[in-house]
């Protein structure tokens, strides 16, 4: 792992101005490698050309609720009316090779010595989200690795466990305590909700045990433009303004 810098991506939904300067970014940072923790379609006008760079620079992706229900034609019954009409969408805009990968991720995986989810460890499959550190905690039970990586909520945040205790951090930067655990939410690419709306993403260097998180303007009004010109709805493009 020497040498190595891993950018972890997460929450791209299909936000190709956004992805575009993450990876900008994350070039000028010297990142060797990347990994993805889901949702790499949903909500935004870009869902081939995500997939397709996704697919090209990350050698493992799991896989998020919005790339399960895009990938399939499972019923959208427990989705808002909102995202109902965003997959409806990207269904019949994703390509057949996009679904089929889509189709084969897997909802938890190991690679470079951390794991992956996009949700929760204890029910990857259920899209449980993980908000405060009762919820976290519940993950901590199944996660084998000191470090997992998961998305699905669009607000990053850093829990740490020791000696049974499980406290939340800042996302910043940091540096790993020998003897802990740390369930690490990414952040979102495309779609930011913690009242932020630049993008986020976060890097992790094994050899400093230490791990970065980046915040990323980006063209908001680009991302907004694909938005509308593709006749989805329009409070899919004034929520990338404001962060929610």
């Amino acid at each position: 792992m020497s040498g190595r810098k891993i950018a972890f991506l997460g929450d791209i939904h299909a936000n190709l101005d956004a992805l575009k300067v993450v990876l900008a970014d994350a070039r000028e940072q010297g990142v060797t490698d990347y990994l993805c923790v889901g949702d790499v379609v949903g909500y935004n006008a870009c869902p081939n050309e995500c997939c397709e760079i996704v697919r090209d620079l990350c050698p493992v992706t799991v896989c998020g609720n919005h790339d399960s229900y895009c990938g399939s034609q499972e019923p959208l019954d427990d989705f808002t009316p909102l995202a109902a009409a965003m997959v409806t969408w990207s269904r019949a805009a994703l390509s057949p090779e996009n679904r089929e990968w889509l189709r084969s991720l897997d909802h938890v995986a190991l690679a470079m010595g951390v794991t992956l989810v996009h949700a929760t460890m204890d029910a990857p499959a259920h899209w449980g989200y993980v908000f405060d550190e009762f919820e976290a905690e519940s993950s901590f039970a199944y996660q084998k690795t000191a470090l997992c990586f998961h998305g699905h909520t669009h607000v990053p945040v850093v829990f740490e466990l020791h000696h049974g205790c499980v406290t939340r951090l800042a996302p910043k930067f940091f540096r790993l305590e020998p003897g802990r655990k740390y369930f690490l939410n990414t952040g979102s690419v495309g779609q930011p909700r913690d009242g932020d709306p630049r993008a986020s993403y976060c890097i992790y260097t094994p050899a400093e045990k230490s791990v970065e998180y980046r915040r990323l303007e980006y063209d908001v009004a680009a991302a907004q433009k694909r938005i509308l010109d593709a006749g989805l709805p329009t409070r899919l493009a004034t929520r990338l303004a404001e962060g929610r």
